[in-house]
């Protein structure tokens, strides 16, 4: 297999559960903890800017209520996005793609982009999300992996940008899945720990597809995944584990 440029120890949506997750504010937390590489969520506004956050919907982690596709970005930006997790993060807003993008190149960081569309637009998501990260990342060595539940959003992104590199997000082994990830011409797949050991991590090796596994925050989890092979583990637990 090609050199591998992703670190291993990768912050899972900036830095877990420790600040308000898809933040710039989970970012930098999650790099005062030595991290280097993140994971983070992105759909698209009513108007197709791409940003972060995990749900379809606002009102887990903002004061507002509905589905978040149907807001304008001018609507969104306005949002707290911090005061749910926390006082001391109150006030702290939605971030664009392209913001987090920033933040990364400049700091030399590496992201997984985890494509999650708002159901029902899902290749729309995949085309724009792609378009933008070979935008921000033209010139750069190191491009986003692009990730996603979603095969059609990995199939669109696939068509919109080839040269970025893409993972099949699997919460479950199911039938087929090494030849969906190959037929969508992947780099690696990003399964749920629970179903990955090192028969599977072997096998996709074999086909030379790399293996990242979420959300690992148990060190017997993590232990048993890297004596396994595994290339990258996403993590809540940036506070425990030492990014190396």
């Amino acid at each position: 297999m090609n050199d591998w440029p992703y670190p291993k120890w990768i912050a899972h949506r900036g830095a877990g559960k420790l600040a308000p997750e898809n933040t710039l504010a989970a970012f930098r937390l999650g790099a005062s903890h030595g991290y280097r590489a993140f994971e983070c969520d992105v759909k698209l506004s009513a108007d197709g800017v791409p940003f972060l956050l995990h749900d379809a919907t606002l009102q887990r982690t903002t004061p507002e209520e509905g589905v978040a596709a149907d807001r304008s970005w001018s609507e969104l930006s306005r949002l707290d996005a911090g005061g749910w997790h926390s006082r001391a993060f109150a006030g702290e807003p939605l971030p664009t793609l392209d913001a987090i993008a920033t933040y990364c190149i400049r700091n030399r960081f590496a992201l997984n982009i985890e494509i999650k569309p708002t159901p029902g637009h899902n290749e729309a998501t995949g085309r724009v999300v792609a378009e933008h990260a070979a935008a921000r990342w033209a010139g750069e060595t190191v491009k986003p992996l692009l990730s996603s539940f979603q095969p059609d959003a990995l199939a669109a992104a696939r068509a919109a940008r080839p040269e970025l590199p893409r993972a099949l997000l699997l919460d479950s082994l199911r039938d087929g899945w090494l030849a969906e990830a190959l037929g969508l011409d992947c780099v690696a797949i990003v399964a749920n720990h629970r179903v990955l050991d090192a028969d599977v991590i072997a096998q996709a090796h074999g086909r030379g597809l790399r293996v990242l596994s979420y959300t690992v925050n148990e060190s017997d989890d993590a232990q048993r995944l890297l004596d396994a092979g595994i290339d990258g583990v996403i993590t809540d637990a940036v506070d425990r584990f030492p990014p190396f």
